[in-house]
């Protein structure tokens, strides 16, 4: 896993034995487990973790009216029960959400307003909810929803 995974050298003398991934991959997900001796001591601990991925289809740049997937993943093993996505715009204070079954999201159309941060969060069937956020950018023209723009003579106009 090098060089992903680092140990501060620094917090060892203070008993802080934390390992870092970064960035953390699908396959990253698992069991680890930590020994510690000290002197004649052992002492163990172990962390699970779990991986959440969210990938786009065709991958970025996405371009407006081009059809896009969201698709999102964990390796939480309990059965999936709902996935929604969360859209917040760049633009102003709308949102939207968007419930299914499954992890994906389909746009057929996507328009200059679908851009900004989309959030997955996954239901599973032992109550637990995992979210992940992807920042979906969209090439295309965001310009006046009318052809003709009037401005003032002597200001400027874009």
């Amino acid at each position: 896993m090098r060089p992903r995974v680092s140990v501060q050298d620094s917090a060892l003398r203070n008993g802080n034995f934390s390992l870092r991934i970064d960035p953390v991959q699908s396959e990253d997900a698992g069991l680890y487990e930590a020994w510690v001796t000290y002197n004649t001591e052992v002492q163990s601990c172990q962390v699970k973790l779990g991986v959440i991925t969210v990938t786009l289809s065709p991958p970025s740049p996405v371009i407006e009216n081009e059809p896009l997937l969201l698709n999102c993943n964990s390796s939480h093993q309990a059965s999936l029960v709902e996935t929604c996505w969360f859209h917040n715009r760049p633009l102003g204070p709308t949102s939207r959400t968007l419930c299914f079954l499954h992890g994906a999201l389909s746009i057929l159309r996507p328009a200059m307003s679908d851009a900004g941060s989309w959030r997955c969060q996954l239901r599973y069937s032992d109550n637990e909810i995992i979210s992940a956020t992807y920042n979906l950018q969209i090439l295309g023209f965001d310009g006046p929803s009318k052809p003709v723009v009037y401005a003032a003579a002597g200001s400027a106009a874009d």
